[in-house]
């Protein structure tokens, strides 16, 4: 073997590798949203909390991803669907006569945050650990504020909305992701390194 022949076949594998290192890095974005510094809560959920104190103080935890196996999948699907079909939209001014307010949706009647916070504590009345259920505020493609929930497993980051039947990782989205619960800490938002630009420009959403 030639010496510039060994040079050229070490190039070509060092070429194919970082092809795969580049690869595995560009799947691990889509799978995992990056998170950034701490962050100013939203008003509804700091006020939800003064309403709700028992679903807000509770003790720092380990960040946990629930292994996504056949069951925790079934899981997200029913409670997902249930949710979703039995819970009518009505927005918080139609409801409640203000323009923000997060609470449990259990007249059957909610918007968005309502949706995720009922997904949220059914899914932990299942067994899903809190720090892996993060109410999450992202931008529709108009730029309004709107909630979803992120539940971080070991195959990625999914999303369960109530404006979509299917449940999509993160980056299958057509959302603008904003900031979302620390996962050790309910109470601490942070925000969210959305590497895809905005569609739409808007002020900062208050849900």
């Amino acid at each position: 073997m030639t010496y510039g022949y060994t040079r050229m076949l070490a190039f070509g594998l060092g070429a194919a590798l970082a092809v795969a290192v580049t690869s595995r890095a560009a799947t691990s974005e889509l799978m995992f949203i990056s998170t950034g510094d701490s962050t100013r809560p939203p008003v509804g959920w700091v006020e939800f909390c003064a309403e709700q104190p028992v679903d807000c103080k509770v003790a720092p935890m380990a960040a946990r991803d629930v292994v996504l196996s056949s069951k925790a999948w079934a899981d997200l699907v029913r409670i997902n669907k249930w949710v979703n079909t039995n819970v009518q939209p009505m927005t918080d001014l139609e409801h409640w006569g203000v323009v923000e307010k997060w609470s449990y949706p259990d007249d059957g009647y909610g918007d968005c945050e309502d949706y995720v916070l009922l997904k949220r504590r059914m899914l932990m009345e299942a067994g899903w650990p809190r720090g892996a259920l993060l109410i999450t505020v992202v931008r529709e493609r108009n730029g309004n504020g709107h909630a979803v929930l992120t539940v971080k497993t070991d195959k990625g980051e999914f999303i369960l909305d109530n404006q979509e039947e299917r449940i999509l990782l993160w980056s299958e989205t057509a959302y603008h992701y904003v900031k979302r619960q620390s996962q050790t800490d309910p109470n601490r938002w942070v925000a969210l390194g959305d590497p895809r630009p905005t569609v739409a420009t808007a002020s900062s959403p208050s849900r």
